[in-house]
């Protein structure tokens, strides 16, 4: 429906996941991850059109669309950004692929830089979208971050709380993050918002959500510790909105070149929501980066 004939949608169990993908296209293998509170429906302008020049598989991580939404523990281990890594890796791996590049926009992003940082050996290249590293965010904390980010604070909160105040209206929810954290005058396709609030507004999908911003304020917090010393070995290039909450708070590039080697980017004009926002620049961006061996 979104991406075309060419792709073909499927299922992949892994370790402790059932992975929902879809995938097409002939070439190097390119992995691209959605973000909260999308699916990978996000790239359903950018794929196809990658697809002439990779294999590209766009895959829900767990916990979103119609991908498993495991149980969690008390230590949010199943959405930990490294178990979500370990998804992706497996499906790659049962694809036939040891090596891959990818791409991962917002939390896509966040499972892209563990990814690099567990399994150098596997990635290639990576691009992350509209981020700067969760260990850093958290330790830079001020007002202004917690009012621009007060859904990191929110979701996690525990006992059940913001899955109530969510599940009471999860289509409002959702159409006002995607309003708030787009730029002004920014058209989404109508079809593509339907889908994301039929999933969205499953009552485990809001809630593995939760768990997925719970892991991040947690056990993540404490995997980016021990790792502190490693580097981003792949080329890496980062983009983001220009009009976003990124790029008026960070030098998007300046800390990201002290947690990879070979970094490279630049921000787009648009808000969030690059892939939508400004697909036919992420795909001449894309293209260029990982089409360069």
């Amino acid at each position: 429906m979104f991406f075309g004939s060419d792709f073909d949608k499927t299922q992949i169990k892994t370790s402790n996941a059932e992975i929902n993908f879809v995938h097409g296209g002939t070439g190097s293998p390119l992995l691209l991850l959605h973000g909260y509170p999308q699916t990978h429906v996000i790239w359903h302008e950018v794929a196809p059109r990658l697809a002439r020049n990779f294999h590209v598989i766009c895959p829900d991580l767990r916990g979103y669309g119609d991908s498993s939404k495991p149980p969690s523990t008390p230590d949010h281990y199943p959405y930990s950004k490294r178990a979500m890594a370990q998804d992706m890796v497996e499906v790659m791996g049962a694809l036939g692929y040891s090596e891959f590049s990818v791409a991962g926009h917002d939390r896509g992003a966040r499972v892209t830089h563990r990814m690099a940082l567990d399994y150098p050996e596997k990635i290639k290249k990576a691009c992350v979208m509209d981020i700067v590293p969760t260990y850093h965010m958290f330790k830079t904390t001020d007002q202004h971050f917690a009012t621009g980010y007060y859904h990191w604070f929110f979701l996690i909160q525990p006992d059940g709380l913001p899955e109530r105040m969510i599940g009471a209206d999860p289509a409002y929810y959702f159409s006002e993050k995607i309003k708030r954290w787009s730029a002004p005058g920014a058209v989404f396709a109508d079809a593509a918002m339907s889908e994301y609030i039929r999933c969205f507004s499953q009552p485990d999908a809001i809630h593995a959500s939760c768990e997925d911003y719970r892991a991040a304020a947690s056990i993540d917090l404490k995997h980016d510790e021990e790792d502190m010393n490693k580097k981003v070995e792949c080329p890496l290039l980062v983009l983001w909105g220009a009009r976003g909450f990124v790029n008026s708070t960070y030098d998007v590039l300046g800390v990201w070149s002290e947690h990879a080697k070979n970094v490279e980017g630049r921000a787009l004009d648009c808000g969030h929501f690059l892939p939508e926002e400004a697909p036919g620049v992420v795909f001449n961006d894309l293209l260029r980066f990982f089409g360069s061996e």
